[in-house]
């Protein structure tokens, strides 16, 4: 049998690498040199992730992972355990060789294998890139058999490969939703504020986005709130001055107008302003104008004139906070995330090595590094003596399972998303480790997910810091989690922004 197939392969091998198709000669033999090393892929994701759309930026990641992995599996892994010859030169015109003839295995095709991956992986968010990309990666793929380096079955096995491993990223990374949470949040009633008047809006200046900074964009966002809301209230948060007193100051304002508070800025930012909104009982407009906008990609409103819509129509919902109350009463809230241990420090350096390697291999990469110089903590989790890699809580739930949630699916629903990774089993980083790579974290032993309403924290003295919403505060002993239902009004047009 395998020798029937290895026959038949050399013949299709031959009346590929033989014919002759008019005008082909030339350009397949430059785009197979084009997808050497993956360049011709890679320079697709970076001209995707240039563009700043969403949609394009988590396809070009995505087709980035997918083709390192595919590329290692076929390169590496399968032509290390196959060995198989390249095919006789005989049948390929001298014009159609390549100068430097390859000198691994033949089988799978590793270009063919990185060709897949990038368009399957591309198809995977978005259909449209997907088509687009499928014909050029087909070519790639037929030049291989064109210029004589690989047999067709070479070909089909890499194609198989590579596409099977785009398909296996989303064990670790599912597909992110075309729906913003917001849309399952309860729909209520806002003050309408066609031209802005009454609405009291606050512009962090220290805030910054992209490339320019905090001072730049801040103006910039000025002139676009100005032009779509010209009778609003702004007022620009410079450096040096106090963010809170003057949301303290807005917020008065707009309760004797029967207005709304707004705020243009990051998570931070938004942060403060909703602890000073759901306290006055006002409705909040939330302006991205930040680094991070985690609440209001959300929420759907991360594109500017999308929260000025809302305004203008007084169209709302009504979304949950989380608060972390200490031993003293003090409380803290959150929109977004709470979080004790690696977390904080896995994101960071997930998010720095993301737009070179991808997503999920960028968070494989900061897993091992977080992972080889941290200890666990040691604390009580209601009531019981826990040992913790992570701890980690989220206003609402989020995606993906596991320890880098990324996004949620709802922004209601009284319930925390609570996930831990346990250290106190035997090789805990290592199984964690293993756990993550095999995608088998949800059945792992030193991963927990839970959804609760409240839970209590006890024993923090090896806890050294807080991370809330992106900040860091002193941990005191004991803290409590807990939500508070419906308890903030926020402006989100009646389709939010698809992120």
């Amino acid at each position: 049998m395998r020798k029937a197939l290895n026959d038949l392969d050399a013949r299709l091998f031959v009346r590929v690498a033989s014919r002759r198709l008019r005008g082909t000669d030339p350009w397949l033999s430059r785009l197979t040199r084009a997808a050497d090393h993956g360049k011709l892929w890679m320079t697709g994701a970076a001209l995707l992730g240039a563009t700043g759309n969403r949609t394009a930026r988590r396809a070009a990641l995505r087709g980035a992972g997918s083709l390192l992995l595919a590329s290692a599996l076929a390169n590496v892994a399968a032509k290390g355990l196959t060995r198989r010859p390249r095919p006789a030169l005989d049948p390929v015109p001298v014009v159609r060789r390549l100068l430097k003839q390859p000198a691994t295995s033949s089988f799978p095709s590793g270009h063919s294998a990185s060709a897949a991956a990038f368009a399957t992986a591309l198809a995977i968010e978005s259909p449209l890139l997907g088509a687009i990309a499928a014909p050029v990666a087909a070519a790639v793929m037929a030049s291989r058999v064109y210029v004589g380096v690989h047999y067709p079955g070479d070909v089909l096995a890499g194609a198989a490969l590579g596409a099977g491993t785009a398909a296996l990223t989303l064990r670790w990374w599912p597909r992110r939703s075309d729906h913003s949470a917001s849309t399952a949040a309860p729909v209520v009633k806002a003050p309408a504020l066609p031209t802005g008047e009454g609405l009291y809006l606050v512009v962090n200046g220290a805030s910054g986005s992209g490339a320019l900074t905090g001072a730049d964009s801040a103006e910039r966002s000025v002139e676009e709130l100005r032009r779509e809301l010209p009778d609003a209230h702004i007022r620009l948060c410079a450096d040096g001055d106090d963010l809170a007193a003057l949301l303290d100051q807005a917020a008065a304002l707009a309760v004797t107008s029967d207005g709304a508070l707004g705020i243009c800025g990051g998570d931070g930012s938004v942060n403060l302003a909703a602890a000073v909104a759901a306290r006055e009982g006002l409705p909040l407009a939330v302006f991205p104008g930040g680094t991070l906008n985690h609440f209001a990609v959300d929420l759907g409103t991360h594109i500017l004139r999308a929260t000025a819509d809302a305004v203008k129509a007084g169209s709302a919902c009504a979304v949950d906070v989380a608060l972390a109350t200490g031993d003293h009463g003090d409380r803290q809230l959150f929109l977004n995330t709470f979080s004790i241990g690696i977390y904080p420090e896995l994101v960071r350096v997930r998010e720095r090595l993301e737009r070179r390697l991808g997503k999920w291999p960028a968070l494989a990469v900061a897993l091992v590094r977080v992972l080889a110089g941290a200890e666990p903590v040691r604390l009580t989790v209601s009531g019981v003596p826990r040992t913790l890699w992570m701890l980690f809580a989220g206003n609402g739930t989020y995606d993906p399972p596991g320890f880098a949630p990324t996004h949620r699916t709802s922004l209601d629903g009284g319930r925390l998303d609570i996930r831990a990774v346990d250290g106190s089993h035997p090789f805990a980083r290592t199984r964690l480790l293993l756990a993550f790579l095999t995608g088998t974290l949800a059945t792992s032993r030193v991963y927990r997910e839970a959804r609760l309403a409240a839970l209590d924290l006890s024993d923090l003295h090896e806890v050294r810091n807080l991370a809330v919403d992106g900040e860091a505060f002193p941990a005191p002993d004991r803290l409590r989690l807990s939500k508070v239902t419906a308890a903030l009004t926020v402006y989100r047009p009646e389709r939010p922004a698809i992120p």
